[in-house]
């Protein structure tokens, strides 16, 4: 890592603690921005976007897990925060990292122990960074698997599509694979080497919407929204619905005139980029209804096209059974099982009302959990809660079990809240609500974890 390009925010109120902690990250190579109290640290976390922040928990204006509240809540990409305190607790340094804080140091610092947090934080940072680059990467070679003549007339009409222009409307039932049929078109059209920005509308707070969707300038300094970082490339709004009415007609706006103002700026930004909105509610409806502006539905309704559900073309099920076996090989390392003809019998029979979505999280889960090579019908049936009789007891173990205790509680995470979310129909709000887990901190959980919504 370079640590010369990397800059640390230290916030404590103890001029003491500010000094000597700077000069030794200025030491070891970091660029070092300090702040005396919260007010200061909002600031210069804005003009500074540092890449590591220490933060005090008890200072004299706003405690520290306040402002780590604070932060979490604004910004879905936060940097690791290291929260340090002079009078800390087993209680206080859980509930900063249930919060979200990377770690916790006690005073007075060890120095060493310091620098070792720094560092694996950093490292683990710019590993993420680097991961998010990869499945970028690996998105653009994934295109829909499936030889039905329902996926080929969908795949041909796409790929004309994607010579021209015109926005387009992908309608279909949740989890039908929207997104892959929009980076399908990207991949295929003029703009492939541009960026692909893909946002979950529904997610984006409206409070939040203007600053994600048009960017900000305070203080000199510049924040991209989601228009400006799709420049020359394609912007796929999922689930378009959910958006607010105030931030309809900035968008509006911003694709009738290609131009938009940030939050806070006063020169127009010009844009050139193609949108692709997703609906899994009919859209005309919301019109009708008063729930979604009539001209910006016509403007995105250029061309539609409705995916069909998977059990319109379940002769295509083994293929993608198949497909994800490899899938989670690859890419997640988790052990090779297959499925057994019975089992892909029945799975080519089952209503899948999660559709593709359901399919892949199933599989994953058979994985992660199953024991053995062979993935048997009772296995399948069991999993997919269709008989109540239990999984017969083995004296094997999951392979997880032999993994580290992140890693193993990773892939146990994803698995039970890739479950609850195909059961809630694709609804944060409703799979906060069955896991009891506060919506901002679920929508990081599912992030860390690579779950899209």
């Amino acid at each position: 890592m370079n640590a010369n390009k990397t800059r640390i925010l230290v916030v404590d109120d103890e001029p003491e603690i500010r000094s000597l902690v700077g000069e030794i990250l200025a030491d070891e190579g970091y660029e070092v921005a300090m702040a005396d109290n919260a007010a200061a640290a909002r600031e210069l976390k804005k003009t500074e976007n540092p890449s590591l922040i220490l933060l005090d928990i008890w200072m004299p204006d706003t405690d520290g897990i306040t402002l780590l509240k604070e932060w979490v809540a604004e910004d879905a990409m936060l940097c690791p925060v290291v929260m340090m305190s002079g009078h800390g607790s087993v209680e206080t340094a859980v509930e900063a990292t249930r919060l979200g804080a990377y770690d916790f140091l006690e005073k007075p610092l060890s120095l060493a122990k310091l620098l070792l947090i720094v560092g694996r934080a950093l490292e683990t940072s710019n590993l993420q960074k680097e991961n998010a680059g990869l499945r970028q990467q690996l998105y653009a070679d994934i295109e829909p698997v499936g030889k039905s003549a329902a996926i080929a007339r969908i795949k041909d009409q796409i790929k004309r599509l994607a010579q021209h222009e015109a926005r387009v409307l992908l309608a279909g039932e949740a989890g039908v694979g929207k997104e892959l049929f929009a980076r399908y078109l990207h991949n295929n059209s003029p703009r492939r080497n541009g960026p692909f920005v893909d946002v979950a509308v529904g997610s984006i707070a409206p409070e939040n919407s203007a600053v994600e969707f048009f960017g900000k300038e305070s203080a000199g300094k510049i924040n991209p929204g989601l228009l400006e970082r799709a420049h020359r490339g394609t912007l796929f709004l999922g689930e378009i619905g959910g958006m607010d009415k105030e931030t309809q007609l900035r968008l509006l706006s911003a694709l009738e005139s290609s131009s938009f103002l940030r939050v806070g700026g006063s020169e127009a930004v010009r844009v050139d980029v193609r949108v692709i909105a997703s609906t899994r509610i009919p859209l005309d409806e919301e019109v009708k209804a008063g729930r979604f502006r009539q001209e910006l539905y016509y403007l995105l309704n250029e061309v539609a096209l409705t995916m069909p559900p998977l059990r319109e073309h379940s002769e295509d099920v083994p293929g993608l059974l198949s497909f994800y076996v490899d899938y989670f090989v690859k890419h997640e390392n988790l052990p090779f099982r297959k499925f057994s003809m019975a089992a892909q019998n029945f799975l080519r029979n089952y209503s899948w009302r999660g559709n593709v979505r359901e399919l892949k999280n199933l599989v994953q889960r058979l994985m992660i959990l199953g024991v053995g090579e062979d993935i048997e019908l009772e296995e399948v049936k069991s999993a997919l809660g269709t008989v109540s009789n239990e999984v017969p007891v083995s004296s094997s173990v999951p392979d997880f079990f032999n993994l580290p205790l992140k890693d193993a509680r990773d892939q146990f995470e994803k698995a039970y809240l890739e479950y609850h979310f195909e059961r809630s129909g694709g609804s944060v709000a409703k799979l906060s609500s069955i896991v009891g887990m506060e919506r901002t901190h679920l929508y990081r959980k599912l992030h860390s974890l690579n779950i899209k919504l």
